[in-house]
């Protein structure tokens, strides 16, 4: 069978799979199960056309990394076949471990327990399944190879996630501040000690890809409309669970029900537990909130209304943290209004915050090769003078409430 295919993306033009390992993880159950999982978790909500999925992404990180492999070698940063391999399953599998809806997962039905966490037990069992050929790739992925700048490539601060994930959800959400030229970016990849860094005509380059992260970041990722979506699709998950455990009857999908009968943390999720996540995705959420939009728990009932007919709660964002006196005036409002219990109240007021660090200084930082050999971080390298304010982290605060009659 020729395993030597092309794929067509929107963003890169063709795509081509190197060689038969990779085309064999591609075609793998638990990579196809990517194709069911939004990249954007709920944004679709404010950005019709954001509906492009993990699977699109993961393919776009491994051609941007064998971009980055051919940049280096050109060079002459001493990559192996072995190492090359590596970077390509690594970067391929780095999002394997999502749940449904992103992150919607981690704070509801499983306790603590991270897609980071969950993509390693996939690329172990997965390394199990190809006879060690993962080996390498993991140990790059946990960041324990003794080549830095491979860790670099796959988790950094400019690695080859982030260049494709701002380019790909910039373009499918029509949000042109985030479109960073991720080409350019690579081609002015370079490697000293180790370490990997940017020579310095790629300044420029790097100033547009901190902001257009900052800009994603606020006028997207932390969009209020898309944050109350996932807030109230983490609550239905909290509150099927809640009413499961209480002996009410749930009907949904057996991975979801498998994660409402049983309290999943990181010392628990076994072989058992990789094959049922392995089969949960997006429609198994849609499909239940469908089911659950006829419940009789009022709660459940509601939640489900509001994300499936797109009538969300009110948000407001402050500077300043939330009144605790605000808060109660509108609990006591829909506890009145509806006769529910506070417990009850509490999925439909509630607040939180949000952080935004677009550069983390010091961590795993940008750093800039001069032509005179100096390397310096990119925050003292440009004369960029908001490039230091942006390494400041930026909270807000919000409160969530009916703005109507449920």
């Amino acid at each position: 069978m020729n395993k030597l295919k092309i794929l067509n993306d929107p963003i890169y033009g063709f795509i081509t799979i190197p060689n038969s390992l990779i085309f064999d993880l591609i075609q793998h159950k638990y990579f196809q199960r990517l194709r069911r999982i939004t990249q954007m978790g709920m944004s679709y909500l404010v950005y019709p056309g954001a509906h492009h999925t993990r699977f699109h992404h993961a393919i776009g990180c491994m051609h941007l990394m064998q971009q980055a492999v051919n940049v280096l070698r050109f060079k002459e940063v001493s990559i192996s076949e072995d190492e090359e391999m590596a970077l390509y399953c690594a970067i391929l599998l780095h999002d394997i471990g999502h749940g449904p809806f992103s992150h919607a997962m981690e704070h509801s039905i499983v306790n603590d327990v991270s897609h980071e966490e969950i993509s390693l037990i996939f690329m172990e069992r997965l390394n199990e399944e190809f006879n060690g050929s993962l080996t390498l790739a993991i140990d790059i992925f946990k960041g324990n190879y003794k080549r830095k700048f491979l860790c670099q490539l796959i988790s950094g601060q400019i690695d080859m996630d982030r260049a494709d994930y701002l380019k790909r959800d910039s373009f499918y959400t029509g949000v042109a501040e985030g479109n960073i030229n991720s080409e350019r970016l690579i081609t002015m990849l370079n490697v000293v000690d180790d370490n990997l860094v940017v020579e310095e005509k790629g300044i420029y380059s790097i100033e547009k890809f901190i902001i257009a992260r900052r800009l994603m970041y606020w006028q997207v990722y932390l969009h209020k409309t898309s944050l109350v979506a996932e807030q109230l699709l983490i609550r239905v998950l909290m509150r099927a669970k809640e009413l499961n455990d209480a002996g009410v009857t749930i009907t949904a999908s057996k991975p979801i029900l498998y994660f409402l009968n049983n309290k999943i943390n990181l010392a628990n999720f076994n072989n058992e537990t990789i094959e049922v996540f392995s089969k949960l995705d997006d429609y198994d959420i849609i499909s239940a909130m469908k089911q659950w939009q006829d419940h009789p728990d009022f709660v459940l009932r509601s939640l489900c209304n509001m994300i499936i007919n797109r009538n969300l709660l009110k948000i407001k964002v402050k500077k300043k943290p939330i009144k605790v006196l605000t808060l109660e005036k509108h609990k006591k409002e829909i506890i009145n209004t509806y006769n529910i219990t506070e417990n009850e109240a509490e999925y439909f007021v509630f607040t939180g915050s949000m952080s935004n660090q677009a550069y983390q200084l010091n961590t795993k930082g940008i750093n800039i090769l001069h032509k005179s050999g100096k390397i310096e971080d990119i925050v003292k390298a440009s004369d960029q003078l908001n490039l230091k304010a942006l390494s400041k982290p930026v909270t807000k605060y919000y409160i969530c409430y009916p703005k109507q009659k449920l």
